[in-house]
């Protein structure tokens, strides 16, 4: 695969300033396809300084040109939608029909969707006897995961651009590629040297001085819980804006009277898509004691639709986890629901491929609410199905984990799913199969993160407030 061997700094590729390498691996074949520098200190700091020099000339561009640019941005990406789909199928292991439909076109529908909210935001209000003006916030400092490569870069990268901030990007250590493929679109669309940076590196060393840099004003990460944690700590001792997207344990909830066969092979659909590797994944299903059984075979039955096999296969539905790492983690969680006593219905820990970093699809049944597995975030195909006696006791098991990212809800009509959904304590629900909107804030409760991205609320995250008084 094509690979930069440098950084993106200050508009052009420059030589790393250390001589370590990070390999790029593809899961499907466990073979080396390439490797990228690994960012150290000096890098990160050159990135922060082009992004700090580039700031007030992209600030005092008026919205309207900057908007234009995500516009042209969005364009570049639609042209070069297959070659980024076969990079994030190459290093990532998405099947490729799902990379160039959720991967690639997802985050063209968000750079639209910032090109337009751009040229229309109202920057300025007047309040009384007060003008209120909304303000970059400055440099941000984007720190992004390897599941959705592309999507939570523009899902971050376009809003900070829109309110006017510059942007240092440090993108997953293995799914760099398609990060550099969008700083080339970036540079292909016009964007002024220094607004948008990038660093290749590891987390605890590119990705830790980026969050440290008293340079940043903001750092924007989407990834686990525990390094949410860690990163909230470091800016905080600076006193330094964070916008946290972290780990999640959804819920899909189906009442008595829904279409059950539906929101069970949607809610199966769901887990299944991206090898489970979405931090909003509806991992959780919960059914009425009485459809229970029947739910179960549904599930059962859903799943086998969901063949593992090399990615590049039209025929293939479900492709590899992204390492090795991430390989035995989820096989070791698999292990743990059979030893706690939960049911195994389909699927299992044994590996269903010689090579590559494959998982069965797995759905348990007879799983407690104080099981493992339905209490921690597993990051695969894999299914818990719980059982509940009324909807209050539906709820409590829908809020009693620490996440609160998404989750959804299916009943026989709008206004019942609507009135349980809103005593859900989670971010976003999805209500009788509702569609992904681009404009809906997207973020969670507790320790599913801070903030919000998409649309204007996350636009927001990368504004600050200034009033003026007459």
């Amino acid at each position: 695969m094509k690979a930069h061997d440098g950084m993106y700094i200050g508009g052009e590729w420059r030589p790393a300033a250390g001589r370590d390498r990070i390999e790029v691996v593809n899961p499907a074949d466990e073979q080396v396809i390439a490797d990228v520098p690994a960012g150290t200190e000096e890098d990160v700091d050159a990135a922060v300084r082009a992004a700090r020099a580039a700031f007030p000339g992209w600030a005092a561009t008026p919205p309207a040109e900057r908007a234009a640019r995500i516009g042209a941005l969005r364009d570049v990406l639609v042209a070069r939608k297959s070659e980024i789909a076969q990079t994030i199928t190459a290093e990532l292991g998405s099947p490729l029909g799902f990379s160039e439909a959720v991967h690639v076109g997802a985050p063209i529908a968000v750079a639209h969707s910032f090109a337009e909210l751009g040229a229309t935001y109202a920057f300025e209000e007047r309040i009384g006897n007060s003008t209120v003006l909304l303000e970059p916030v400055g440099v941000v400092g984007a720190i992004t995961p390897w599941n959705y490569p592309l999507h939570q870069v523009v899902a971050k990268v376009a809003p900070a651009l829109t309110a006017g901030c510059t942007v240092v990007l440090k993108p997953a250590e293995d799914t760099p590629l398609t990060a550099q493929l969008f700083a080339e679109a970036v540079h292909e669309a016009g964007i002024p040297a220094g607004v948008f940076n990038l660093v290749t590196g590891t987390g605890p060393v590119a990705g830790q001085a980026l969050a440290a840099h008293p340079g940043v004003d903001l750092v924007s990460f989407t990834g686990s819980t525990a390094v949410g944690k860690r990163i909230g700590a470091t800016a905080g001792a600076a006193i330094k804006r964070v916008a946290l997207e972290l780990g999640g344990k959804s819920a899909n909830v189906i009442l008595p009277g829904a279409d059950l066969a539906k929101a069970v092979s949607v809610g199966v659909g769901h887990v299944m898509n991206n090898a489970g590797q979405s931090c909003n994944a509806l991992t959780r299903m919960l059914v009425h004691r009485d459809d229970y059984e029947e739910a179960v075979s549904l599930a059962a039955a859903a799943v086998a639709k969901y063949p593992t096999g090399d990615p590049r296969d039209p025929a293939t539905r479900l492709g590899p986890v992204v390492n090795a790492k991430q390989h035995e983690r989820v096989r070791g969680y698999i292990a743990k629901g059979v030893e706690e006593g939960a049911r195994l219905v389909a699927g299992g820990s044994d590996a269903p491929a010689e090579r590559g970093y494959f998982v069965a699809p797995t759905v348990f049944a007879d799983v407690t609410p104080d099981m493992t597995i339905a209490q921690e975030e597993i990051f695969g195909p894999v299914l818990s199905i719980l059982a509940y006696a009324d909807e209050d006791e539906a709820l409590r098991i829908a809020n009693g984990t620490v996440y609160g990212l998404g989750g959804a809800v299916w009943a026989a009509d709008e206004a019942s799913a609507v009135a349980f959904a809103r005593r859900m304590d989670t971010g976003q629900v999805d209500i009788n199969g509702g569609r992904f909107n681009p404009l809906a804030p997207f973020g969670g409760y507790k320790q599913s993160g801070v903030g919000r991205e998409l649309g204007p609320h996350g636009l927001a995250e990368y504004l600050q407030t200034k009033s003026l008084q007459f």
